[in-house]
């Protein structure tokens, strides 16, 4: 699989199906899905963006490459006290694998490791990629190996995680995420939804890959879920520039937070309460958390976009950014665990 990220960095279990799969626009996508169609069988066109975007995308690298550095150093020290030397990093491709990277080479400056780092794919309602867990498991222990992913919204990937996981014996389901508002991750950076800037862009700040691809057509019974390499998006590539900014922010002194209560969260009480309060018929269609929000705004069609406040653009300016390109409605609403949520139309 072609990529941006250095072989040193990654080990990418992804089959490359560039130039055989032809990208939907947001609308005709949409259809598909809400129509009874998997998300994993399209891909969505990755737009490139703007020179407004891009600025307001350096200004959240430098505002929150310390935030992000700092959970980084949070979840490498949890990681390293249940794993120690031998642990074994799965990214879930494709926001867990800058993450994954900045696990690390974190690690091998704090702790004189280096831990494999292997990026696959995981499918929501289909599970994970049976074949790259087969590749990982015949080079390693299972009791060594930790997901990671980059932060989580609702926690739908983190119970894809556990159901598919189920049928390895020793293998931990327990996902590694830097933010975590819902508390539902096994290991966590922060409870914070803040801006990891990652989340900003697609492609071009993850290796100039697509989102992970799992269609009979294109994907076999023998090979690794597919993905797309983008090389037409080089000119705009971030992935460097957010890993090594993030990179020179490392405090390597980090102390580990204590776990907060998760029974008393209410972050799956919030997102109910939105689906009432807003009259969404499937909650599938509410995207809470600011990477979430920003995934709907990039990549699906956007109703609403609804945020804590309206005078936030340290942490928000981005989204208020991409709505006005998009010409989504912006409405304050009481958020209590997150900062903003994206609300898919309902076609």
């Amino acid at each position: 699989m072609r990529s941006a990220f250095l072989e040193s960095d990654v080990t990418i279990l992804l089959k490359d199906i560039s130039g055989n799969i032809a990208a939907l626009d947001a609308m005709e996508r949409e259809r598909l899905i809400q129509s009874g169609g998997h998300y994993s069988e399209t891909l969505p066109v990755e737009y490139e963006p703007s020179a407004e975007y891009l600025r307001l995308y350096r200004m959240a690298l430098e505002r929150f490459s310390v935030n992000t550095a700092r959970a980084v150093a949070v979840v490498a020290a949890k990681v390293y006290a249940l794993h120690g030397r031998g642990a074994v990093l799965v990214s879930l491709a494709r926001a867990g694998t800058p993450v994954g990277v900045l696990l690390k080479r974190y690690a091998a400056v704090k702790y004189g490791v280096n831990w494999p780092h292997y990026t696959i794919s995981i499918v929501k309602d289909k599970g994970i990629d049976r074949n790259a867990m087969q590749y990982i498991l015949e080079r390693h222990t299972p009791a060594d190996i930790q997901f990671v992913d980059g932060w989580t919204g609702k926690g739908a990937i983190a119970r894809e995680l556990a159901e598919s996981v189920r049928s390895y014996d020793g293998v931990c389901p327990d996902l590694a995420v830097l933010s975590d508002p819902p508390c539902i991750a096994g290991i966590r950076g922060t409870t914070e939804d803040f801006l990891i800037p990652s989340s900003c862009l697609n492609a071009v700040v993850s290796g100039l890959l697509s989102r992970t691809v799992l269609n009979a057509r294109l994907i076999g019974k023998n090979d690794f879920h597919g993905a797309v390499f983008y090389e037409n998006l080089a000119p705009f590539d971030r992935t460097y520039e957010f890993i090594n900014r993030v990179s020179e922010n490392f405090p390597f002194n980090a102390e580990v937070e204590t776990e907060p209560d998760i029974s008393t969260n209410g972050a799956m009480d919030e997102v109910q309460q939105i689906k009432e309060d807003f009259a969404v018929s499937d909650v599938n269609l509410i995207k809470p958390s600011i990477g979430e929000a920003t995934r709907v705004l990039l990549r699906r069609l956007p109703w609403k976009l609804l945020i804590y406040r309206s005078d936030d653009t340290f942490n928000l300016g981005h989204l208020y950014q991409l709505a006005e390109e998009r010409g989504v409605e912006i409405s304050v609403y009481p958020l209590k665990n997150y900062r903003a949520c994206g609300v898919i139309k309902k076609i």
